[in-house]
């Protein structure tokens, strides 16, 4: 809801301070949109790595402590993950039109628009899991393995210290099939959605 709903206010407010849109506004808008979206994100980020795997059935009470000591590692994983997902997004459904179709946009059915918002939201789905991989691999370890105290800067280089480059990477493969497959089904629903409500669908 925060993602989708500030990207396309911050959209169109850059748009019509720069009076243009380009690649350079769905960056700032997305980057905006994350940044906000992440301040609510962040406590269900922490419990859910908590219920998984460090907090006993019987200690749900602790499950509120510590909510936002991933906040920083969790914006250096969704902003450039959201900015690649929604500027990569814009310039691939962009492309698909120019280069791969053979009509414009609007002598496509609905139908057909939001298959192609399946197919961009995918391509740009494999692209924003490598750019936010290895943090997402760092947030993750952060919340699992915290120590009281331990600043932020510190456990990121404590456990980069344990895991090296290499380990950043670990489990990249299924994490591509993973939000390649999210992400093309998020802009499908989102798509659908507002073809729904007579609202055009996402793209150029």
């Amino acid at each position: 809801m925060g993602k989708y709903g500030f990207y396309e206010y911050f959209k169109k407010t850059y748009s019509d301070a720069l009076g243009f849109s380009n690649s350079l506004v769905y960056l700032g808008a997305s980057a905006s949109a994350e940044f906000l979206a992440d301040i609510m994100l962040c406590p269900f980020e922490a419990m859910k790595v908590k219920i998984q795997t460090t907090i006993p059935p019987n200690q749900v009470q602790n499950l509120t402590k510590n909510l936002y000591s991933g906040l920083v590692p969790l914006w250096f994983r969704q902003i450039p993950y959201t900015m690649v997902k929604f500027t990569s997004f814009e310039k691939i459904v962009e492309l698909i039109y120019a280069k791969l179709l053979t009509k414009p946009k609007d002598q496509y059915s609905k139908l057909e628009q939001t298959g192609v918002s399946f197919l961009g939201g995918y391509i740009a789905g494999i692209f924003c899991a490598v750019v936010s991989h290895p943090a997402d691999v760092m947030v993750s370890k952060i919340n699992n393995a915290s120590k009281p105290g331990e600043s932020t800067g510190a456990a990121v280089a404590r456990i980069y210290k344990q895991i090296g480059f290499g380990g950043l990477w670990t489990g990249l493969g299924i994490r591509i099939v993973m939000i390649g497959t999210l992400t093309g089904f998020q802009w499908l629903i989102y798509d659908s959605f507002k073809v729904s409500v007579g609202l055009p669908t996402t793209g150029h």
